[in-house]
């Protein structure tokens, strides 16, 4: 069964930096392309960052640019996201998702992933 589980998240101080990880299984993701979503309450899911293997190109919102960085752990099958200098505004629940098509990702298109994991949750506040 393809899946892949998120964790990481938890409550930071503005400024603080926290590190996600999503777990694929049942899958490799040297294959395909693996994005990372957030939706914050009252608002709609959007793009963070994705990496696609097809073309091994990152692509980051202008919201964490700078700020963001996804890496892919082949051998650990696990994308990770590393988040710095985070602000209130990233609260959120952050999801990891997979694209088993050969193509680059998309940060705004969300229904060309095939599924998503349940989601953690990050909290930026004093």
């Amino acid at each position: 069964q393809k899946q892949v589980v998120e964790s990481g998240g938890g409550l930071v101080q503005p400024g603080g930096s926290l590190r996600l990880a999503c777990v694929a299984s049942g899958f490799t993701l040297d294959y395909y392309a693996i994005g990372w979503f957030r939706q914050a309450p009252g608002k709609e899911r959007e793009g963070v960052s994705c990496f696609s293997s097809v073309d091994g190109t990152t692509k980051y919102s202008d919201s964490v640019k700078g700020r963001f960085s996804i890496s892919v752990d082949n051998a650990e099958n696990t994308v990770s996201l590393q988040m710095n200098d985070l602000e209130p505004d990233d609260t959120a629940v952050y999801y990891c998702a997979a694209d088993l098509t050969l193509r680059a990702c998309s940060l705004t298109d969300l229904t060309v992933w095939d599924f998503w994991g349940h989601g953690t949750q990050v909290t930026v506040s004093s």
